[in-house]
């Protein structure tokens, strides 16, 4: 394939598998938000409600270009599939931490899988990077806001223990 060609297909399913994440997520999420996490206290800096809302696709569309520009390097290349596995574990992670924080209502086991999944993120910028700069520069967005989710839920943490 020509360098300049685009594969609509791999770029369709990357995006889309990001952004299906972010609506499971968001099954656990959205019910809790008028009942659980409206009454729990919070730091001044906490965004308002419709920044999630905006910010999370947005971080969604750029992983899923990452992602593509990784795996239109080939398949058959070992750091390929590696770094695409890793990819898999970061996006599980996200989703998971919408159902330990959201869905159990614990802010302490979000905060624990959250610095993991920073860990993972981190793990994955520099596996992208080596092999797509620009795949691993999308992914900086994330992990700043991961960074300030971090913190925020450390901070709701430590409000509500």
């Amino acid at each position: 394939m020509p360098r300049s060609q685009i594969n609509w297909k791999h770029l369709l399913i990357s995006i889309l598998l990001c952004q299906f994440t972010g609506v499971l997520g968001a099954l656990f999420t959205t019910p809790a938000i008028p009942t659980w996490y409206t009454n729990l206290v919070k730091p001044s800096f906490v965004p308002p409600s419709w920044t999630f809302s905006v910010v999370w696709p947005l971080l969604f569309l750029l992983m899923g270009i990452a992602l593509y520009l990784v795996w239109e390097k080939g398949l058959e290349k070992a750091e390929v599939r590696k770094a695409m596995g890793v990819f898999g574990v970061q996006l599980f992670l996200n989703f998971l931490w919408s159902v330990l924080f959201f869905g159990l209502r614990s802010p302490l086991y979000g905060l624990v899988e959250i610095v993991g999944l920073w860990i993972v993120i981190l793990v994955n910028i520099w596996l992208f990077y080596r092999i797509s700069r620009t795949a691993g520069l999308l992914l900086v967005p994330y992990i700043l806001w991961v960074s300030f989710a971090t913190v925020l839920n450390y901070t709701i943490w430590v409000l509500n223990v």
